[in-house]
């Protein structure tokens, strides 16, 4: 149940959002949750880096499932995501940001990328 004015904002936004604003938009959720994993094994409170990583994992996880496997280069960001999933599973597993702050700059330029085609394509009249 939605209580808070900003929780009901949020899923207007999400409700009304283009293909690509939505895309954008878990890729800010995973880096959001990327970094509190992290921040949370550098603080030690594990708990935290478990809750933080394992949602960070659920977004990949809906980002592969959002793959359209029409386009070639779909099995490549398949690939990607699931690098990205067991490098999450061993930052989480061993306590260690190493793999999470690699998937985290993969993630960042990941959006970018994104931002970059839905201009492009917003431009040509695609999306």
């Amino acid at each position: 149940m939605i209580y808070s004015p900003y929780q009901k904002y949020q899923q207007a936004q999400a409700q009304t959002a283009s293909k690509p604003k939505l895309l954008i938009m878990l890729y800010d959720g995973a880096i959001r949750f990327v970094h509190a994993g992290i921040e949370g094994i550098e603080e030690r409170n594990y708990e935290k880096a478990n809750t933080n990583l394992c949602k960070a994992q659920a977004i990949v996880h809906e980002l592969i499932s959002s793959l359209n496997f029409d386009y070639p280069i779909s099995n490549d960001l398949l690939a990607i995501y699931e690098y990205m999933l067991r490098c999450l599973i061993e930052s989480n597993i061993h306590k260690n940001a190493t793999k999470a702050k690699e998937v985290a700059e993969h993630l960042k330029e990941l959006r970018e990328t994104w931002i970059e085609a839905s201009k492009i394509s917003s431009v040509s009249g695609e999306v």
